[in-house]
């Protein structure tokens, strides 16, 4: 192809901490909402729902939390264990080096540093283990981008004050980012506020420590669907301390950027009609809602109608909006897996669909084993839309595939179908680079083997090197490169010219 990749560009690959590092009892941590997530098995699908995305798999209820707190033998919980990252950091980050790795996004858990999300002083090992990891990361050459609150608010925080419903979770935020920042300037260039805001709309427990009352419901596309009051007071708080965490980053390390983060949903309408076009539309306000203020610094004139007649009211202090002007993003990233169909709903202002994988399959896209459309294309697409929405900076902070591999006696796999979505999917980064959207950097989503996020299985693997554990945390945790890896290796050492796959 046509070289389209601009010198450095940064090619790497990304993960959170509560997926990889395990350890959840040890250096001082305290609990956090990603603690009390479980495993879906497919029991669990048989008997609770047909699909991963129809079965409540994070605790969200305060009956849930305070079950799994007392009876945890009860529950799967393997993010508690992840793959043991704290312990082999220093081993994973000198194969991604291999790879060629020039940036590595990773999280900080925030119950690490501050374990109760608001403690007056932080644990100075938690503090001490990312600096271990982070110059880890330089010896090898790559740029560590770190994402502040990844799926893993402080269980402290969403047990006592309702997560970032109240503005305290706000206050201890800003302390811990602001912790951060000075701790590790100078090694940290990139930084992301939360990742994949939206999610709050489908995840509310784990996104932003919202606990409902009573049981979620089972066989429904969202378990708390609704609840729009509570879910969109606690956007906006968290988006006001995403822009507190901006200018905090501006003021004690000029050096350093900040950044936001989508869960980017590109939309089709299902037909011609005026009417699913429509409600493309709608879908669409709802996603961009979260960049256009974080990026344009207010609130967008779409969402007064969706607030009025919903009776929704955003509480806000004095100069809320004036800093939300003055902390907007320096640069956005998305994470980018598919696309989906929409069809009118019958609603003049539909709410959000609040769910991750679209009812309405397209018959021209391909399926992953777990039910996700695989579209390049539509990746290309969604570049264009979001470079001229908001004439930024783009980094790819998550792409990927998950699928069931199947690894010899050597822990060896030949995963081509892994490689073929790699390749398609960079292609059409690059034909967007070559449209003009300024892109500098993709991260592959789990370039190493992972607990999932969605249904915290290990059977369902995006990595590029194998790790032997299965979902109940049996087996060796040998890392093996698979077939994908010495095919990246070979993206990143071409800087995206030879995407062949030859071997």
């Amino acid at each position: 192809m046509t070289k389209t990749f601009p010198k450095g560009f940064l090619w790497g690959g990304a993960t959170a901490a509560n997926q990889i590092e395990g350890a959840y009892n040890e250096g001082g941590r305290g609990l956090a909402t990603s603690d009390f997530a479980r495993l879906i098995t497919d029991e669990i699908r048989e008997t609770e729902g047909a699909f991963d995305e129809h079965v409540p798999h994070n605790a969200a209820s305060a009956e849930m939390v305070a079950d799994m707190k007392k009876n945890p033998e009860k529950w799967a919980l393997p993010k508690r264990r992840g793959i043991g990252f704290y312990h082999t950091y220093k081993e994973d980050i000198a194969l991604f080096a291999e790879m060629g790795f020039k940036v590595f996004r990773l999280s900080i858990s925030w119950s690490r540093i501050f374990p109760n999300g608001d403690d007056d002083t932080p644990n100075e090992e938690g503090l001490a283990f990312y600096d271990k990891v982070f110059d880890e990361c330089h010896k090898h050459g790559i740029e560590p981008m770190v994402t502040l609150c990844h799926f893993d608010t402080p269980l402290h925080l969403a047990e006592k004050y309702g997560g970032f419903l109240s503005r305290h979770t706000v206050d201890a935020f800003v302390h811990y980012v602001e912790t951060v920042l000075k701790r590790y300037k100078g090694k940290v260039k990139y930084w992301l506020t939360f990742n994949e805001i939206n999610n709050v709309l489908s995840n509310p427990f784990t996104s932003s420590g919202l606990i409902f009352d009573g049981a979620p419901t089972a066989n429904t596309c969202n378990p708390y669907l609704g609840h729009w009051q509570e879910k969109f007071q606690a956007v906006h708080n968290q988006m006001v301390a995403s822009a507190l965490a901006v200018i905090k980053c501006h003021e004690i390390d000029p050096e350093a950027k900040m950044g936001n983060m989508l869960c980017r949903l590109e939309n089709y309408a299902e037909s011609t009609k005026p009417e699913d076009q429509l409600q493309v539309l709608f879908e669409d306000h709802f996603n961009w809602f979260f960049t256009d203020v974080q990026c344009k610094g207010k609130y967008p004139y779409y969402m007064k109608r969706f607030f009025d007649e919903n009776a929704i009211t955003i509480a806000m202090e004095e100069n809320d909006l004036e800093v939300l002007q003055q902390g907007t993003v320096d640069f956005i990233t998305i994470s980018y897996y598919m696309t989906y169909v929409m069809r009118f709903k019958g609603e003049k202002v539909p709410k959000p669909t609040g769910r991750l994988v679209s009812d309405i399959k397209n018959p021209n896209l391909e399926m992953s084993g777990w039910g996700w459309p695989i579209d390049p294309i539509g990746f290309r697409i969604t570049l264009n839309h979001i470079y001229d929405r908001y004439q930024l900076p783009i980094f790819i902070s998550e792409n990927g595939l998950g699928a069931i591999d199947q690894a010899d006696a050597n822990g060896y796999v030949e995963d081509d179908y892994r490689i073929d979505y790699m390749k398609r999917h960079i292609e059409q980064m690059g034909e967007a680079i070559t449209d003009g959207v300024d892109i500098f950097g993709y991260a592959w989503w789990g370039p190493i083997d992972l607990i999932s996020s969605g249904t915290s299985e290990m059977k369902k693997r995006y990595g590029m090197i194998y790790v032997d554990l299965d979902d109940y945390g049996n087996g060796t945790a040998k890392r093996t490169r698979k077939k994908s890896f010495y095919y990246y290796k070979q993206v990143i050492e071409s800087n995206g010219e030879n995407l062949e796959n030859n071997s």
